[in-house]
């Protein structure tokens, strides 16, 4: 008899990768069923989607009063309203004071290809300088803008043009904030003429690179060569969006307002909805009909990220999601004389890592990490890995995540990291 993975193997692409072998039943909160009625803890949210948490009732009774009226008109043939206040919200929302415009998507990959569409029209240049390290879909663009090769790159080549790397500020891998800046300058002065230069992107936090948080000082002097050139200044928020750092947006804790911001995951509460919010006089560039797509903005999703907002906000999940992120790293550090892989405990609010390497050496320890999320599986808790090395494990719970199931969680965790040491 064929099992439900014989099955997938047979019928799905194996380019569509699996971290597990769990078919989902039901969910609920933080919790997962499969088909056999094993309960799993989810750390990982759908990959920072359901930061309210798998089936939040409110999302859900605002999906549900949606679908009862219409599911798809297309915003471009036969607008509505709460496609309107959902962008009013966003323009409030987002970091800057200035005057705010807003267009939806359906994936992160979207709303970055749209940023890159707008940035490119309005500066009338070509070039988009990322980040080693980022993470920006699995489109063309997005697969160029990300500065990661396996999985995302491998085979699919040519790239797209215009597109430059920069090395990511990070200290642990060897890379400083000077370094960084000097290789910018270095790029101006033997490849790149800034004034060919339409835009800097960049991940407050690294999401799929291994959760490394660009240092305030360099997002502050990014800003500075933008402004002194020309270059509008990209913020791609889409995992660290949404209170998961802690903060609404990721870039506030930097006092630093980006041009354009690129959203999706958290805003829909589990419903596919992105959006690029942005400088009025920026959004406004492209002419009537270079902007949209048929699923763009769709009216079920809409609704989840108007109650997504609302969740935020009633529940104070920002201020949760700093409470939560000190309760994990502060269990983690209390392993570190008995563990030494551990090399390195980060992140703001519950956008969390930790970092292994072989014990006594800078080497990366992809083994360990993947050793942990095994045992952690077998254990019933849904762990990721991340890192341009492997060897990082993440945390993405939803914020909403209870008490009880947190720490029982974090016994798991812990019990897991042990078992890792064989």
């Amino acid at each position: 008899m064929s099992t439900m993975t014989d099955r997938k193997n047979a019928a799905i692409s194996r380019g569509v990768g699996m971290t597990t072998q769990i078919y989902a039943d039901r969910a609920e909160n933080a919790e997962i069923w499969d088909k056999a009625g094993n309960r799993y803890i989810d750390f990982a949210a759908g990959i920072a989607v359901v930061n309210t948490g798998h089936r939040h009732p409110k999302v859900m009774a605002a999906v549900k009063d949606q679908l009862d009226r219409f599911t798809h008109t297309c915003h471009q043939v036969v607008p509505y309203e709460n496609y309107v206040e959902l962008a009013e919200r966003l323009n409030n929302l987002v970091p800057g004071d200035f005057p705010k415009k807003t267009i939806f998507a359906t994936t992160g990959a979207e709303a970055v290809e749209n940023a890159v569409k707008i940035a490119r029209h309005y500066t009338g240049r070509p070039g988009i300088v990322a980040f080693a390290g980022g993470f920006h879909g699995r489109t063309f663009m997005g697969m160029a803008l990300t500065g990661k090769v396996q999985p995302y790159k491998a085979g699919f080549g040519p790239m797209m043009n215009d597109v430059w790397h920069l090395p990511f500020p990070n200290p642990l891998h060897g890379v400083t904030e000077a370094d960084a800046l000097a290789a910018l300058d270095r790029l101006f002065k033997a490849d790149l003429e800034p004034g060919r230069v339409a835009a800097f992107i960049i991940e407050p936090v690294q999401g799929e690179g291994g959760f490394y948080e660009v240092p305030t000082s360099f997002v502050q002097k990014l800003r500075e060569i933008a402004d002194a050139y020309g270059i509008l200044l990209i913020a791609d928020e889409v995992q660290t969006g949404f209170a998961r750092t802690g903060k609404l947006f990721a870039m506030e804790h930097h006092g630093v307002a980006a041009d354009l911001t690129t959203m999706a995951k958290g805003l829909g509460g589990g419903l596919p909805i992105s959006a690029v919010t942005g400088r009025a006089e920026v959004m406004d560039s492209p002419n009537p009909g270079g902007l949209g797509g048929t699923y763009a903005g769709n009216p079920l999703g809409v609704a989840a990220a108007h109650a997504v907002l609302d969740v935020i906000e009633e529940e104070g999940l920002n201020d949760r999601a700093t409470r939560l992120g000190q309760r994990l790293k502060q269990r983690l550090a209390a392993l570190r004389d008995e563990v030494p892989e551990i090399i390195d405990i980060r992140g703001p609010g519950f956008m969390n890592a930790v970092e292994f390497n072989v014990t006594g050496s800078d080497k990366p320890n992809p083994d360990f990490a993947n050793r942990v999320r095994e045992e952690a599986l077998k254990r019933n808790l849904i762990l990721l890995t991340c890192g341009v090395y492997g060897n990082v494990i993440r945390f993405l719970a939803p914020l909403t995540i209870p008490d009880p199931v947190f720490d029982e969680a974090l016994d798991i965790l812990e019990d897991s990291i042990k078992a890792a040491r064989g």
